[in-house]
């Protein structure tokens, strides 16, 4: 075979031509911004794919993010508290070190203490009405404050798995039962005043040392949905839970503003698209699963009872009312809420 001698010149222009043609290639290009959209996802409840909210709209994200055709965008989920614990992780979210998280309204009421008109005591009376009351505008002034307090959207609301109900080592009926037992709360102060009226030594804790503390004794019990406490196993530590329904609360997606800036507009649209319909989908798989899980507890040995709910309402009554004082701004929020009411 005969050699043909190149020069350097020449093989620089086919060097600097196949470059081109490779970065011309619409399948190389397509690869180049798959690899450019990496967003962080953080839960602090356990990769349930059933029983936890985290994982539930997670599934339904990617689900609608590729009926959008919108594969390019790469979301990792964290679930179990693996990006820290809830506190920090909210607030992480507000300065863009962490792009996404899904938790109950509750943890950003620490930012921004509008958001606590969500978790007034017996304010909802079930999920039904609180879509009824958001579909009227009562989210619309917590989505504009937490945006302009705290530098992080609501793209999509849903719903706990369940109302937050009394989960005890000890049987609780009315509010004298509850007297004295250390509850665990969510580090919220609307939501310690509330178990404190209902009486119970409210107890603020952080999600991941619940089942620990439950062990040692330091708790007596706590409060949250169903399928929350069949998912994180806490019915192994006390087996009575009191339907007292104090809280119905809803489930935010929490985006921060900082990567829905520097997101790309050409797919930030289709984005919140998908954000939003996850967030439906996530709500109706939590009205299914609420009674399923109920029904695993008994199976697994808790004692689910009724339990006086009008005495524990009774005792709440004043919260929200009090809640108004210290927050003028709550009170159109309110006003919208109660008006769904009847």
């Amino acid at each position: 075979m005969k050699s043909v001698a190149v020069s350097r010149r020449v093989i620089l222009k086919l060097s600097t031509a196949a470059a081109a043609s490779l970065l011309g290639s619409p399948a190389i290009i397509g690869r180049a911004q798959a690899a450019t959209t990496k967003l962080k996802l953080s839960s602090s409840l356990p990769n349930d794919p059933k029983y936890a909210n985290g994982r539930v709209y997670y599934d339904n994200l990617v689900k609608n993010l590729k009926a959008n055709g919108l594969e390019q965008i790469d979301v990792t989920f964290y679930p179990d508290n693996q990006l820290g614990q809830e506190i920090d992780v909210i607030n992480s979210v507000k300065l863009g070190v962490i792009d996404l998280m899904v938790s109950g309204s509750s943890i950003s009421a620490n930012l921004v203490p509008l958001v606590g008109t969500f978790d007034l005591g017996y304010l909802f009376t079930s999920y039904q009405q609180q879509t009824k009351a958001f579909d009227a505008g009562a989210a619309k002034p917590v989505d504009e404050a937490l945006l302009k307090g705290a530098n992080i959207r609501i793209i999509s609301w849903a719903y706990n798995f369940g109302a937050r109900s009394v989960l005890s080592k000890k049987p609780v009926k009315t509010p004298e039962d509850l007297a004295g037992l250390k509850i665990r709360t969510l580090p919220n102060p609307v939501i310690t005043e509330c178990l404190r009226l209902m009486g119970a030594a409210a107890t603020p804790l952080a999600f991941g040392e619940i089942y620990t503390a439950l062990q040692a004794g330091v708790l007596d019990g706590l409060e949250h949905d169903p399928p929350t406490i069949l998912a994180a196993k806490f019915y192994e530590t006390s087996k009575n839970y009191a339907l007292t329904e104090h809280i119905f609360s809803p489930l935010a997606t929490y985006f921060s503003d900082a990567t829905f800036n520097r997101m790309d507009p050409k797919l930030r649209e289709g984005f919140l698209d998908a954000a939003t319909k996850a967030g439906a989908d996530t709500r109706a798989h939590g009205l299914a699963v609420e009674k399923e899980a109920l029904a695993t507890l008994v199976e697994k040995g808790v004692s689910v009872v009724e339990c006086d709910r009008e005495a524990f309402r009774k005792r709440v009554l004043p919260q929200t009312d009090n809640f108004i004082k210290a927050h003028p701004d709550a009170k159109p929020v309110v006003d919208m809420i109660r008006a769904t009411q009847a």
